[in-house]
């Protein structure tokens, strides 16, 4: 862990926000082993995993609840401020980034329950292949963007914004494929909704990770980038900022 402010005169201050710190690294970790799950149960057609994963979103929306309520009192009981402040800031958006990725999950797991209950309606390899494409795809980013936010790593905060790019360019191929596989067969339209569905669901889960990339930035720059284009921000943060971002505490 690297974290942008310096040590505490109170010692227990330190550890608060570091256990903040580790809160968001145990949501992040349960996300992707909640996608991992979504994705076998994807590919073993198995109902039982795909609502094992539903349920596993109870415990994400658990630790969300965890993690407002220990901001809620340490924003009240130490009055943070400059580098301190932006450090909950972002703790407080990447918690909700990554809540909202386990909402995401939860719709792929439903695809799979609701073709399991359409005996007509099967999901044949070609169709799911973009889907298992892009899930590796998105799990890559949050590997990379948990990374950058423990290491505050800004190199891997700027290479989460170029995935985010490939990974939208991916998401409207999928979709040409899947509009061509329906003219081929009209009889296909519940499927297609479903996959169709799924496929935001996981272009979604990349655009979260790309805020928490941007969260990072900010973090370590004070910086909100959230709105500007890669380029400007490549710009803007400059070569020696991407190559030594602890320069900025």
């Amino acid at each position: 862990m690297n974290r942008p402010s310096k040590e505490h005169i109170i010692k227990r201050y330190d550890q608060e926000l570091e256990h903040l710190h580790n809160l968001v690294l145990d949501i992040g970790a349960l996300v992707r082993s909640q996608l991992a799950s979504a994705m076998k149960a994807l590919d073993e057609s198995s109902v039982d995993i795909a609502r094992d994963v539903i349920e596993m979103d109870s415990e994400v929306n658990k630790l969300d609840i965890q993690a407002d309520d220990e901001m809620i009192r340490l924003l009240a009981k130490r009055h943070p401020v400059a580098g301190d402040l932006r450090e909950i800031i972002t703790i407080t958006k990447a918690v909700t980034d990554l809540e909202r990725v386990g909402d995401e999950v939860r719709k792929i797991a439903q695809m799979t329950i609701n073709l399991h209950a359409d005996s007509k309606t099967s999901l044949n390899n070609h169709i799911a292949r973009d889907i298992r494409i892009m899930a590796e795809y998105v799990d890559v980013m949050l590997e990379m963007v948990m990374a950058s936010f423990d290491q505050l790593d800004l190199d891997k905060a700027m290479e989460t914004l170029r995935m985010d790019l490939h990974l939208e360019e991916e998401y409207k191929s999928a979709l040409r494929r899947l509009a061509t596989f329906l003219m081929e067969d009209s009889r296909c339209v519940g499927l297609v909704i479903e996959v169709a569905l799924a496929l935001r669901a996981l272009e979604r889960m990349g655009g979260h990770a790309k805020n928490i990339a941007g969260y990072v930035i900010f973090l370590a720059t004070g910086k909100d980038v959230r709105h500007e284009k890669l380029e400007a921000i490549e710009t803007e943060l400059g070569e020696l900022v991407l190559a030594k971002p602890n320069s900025l505490n």
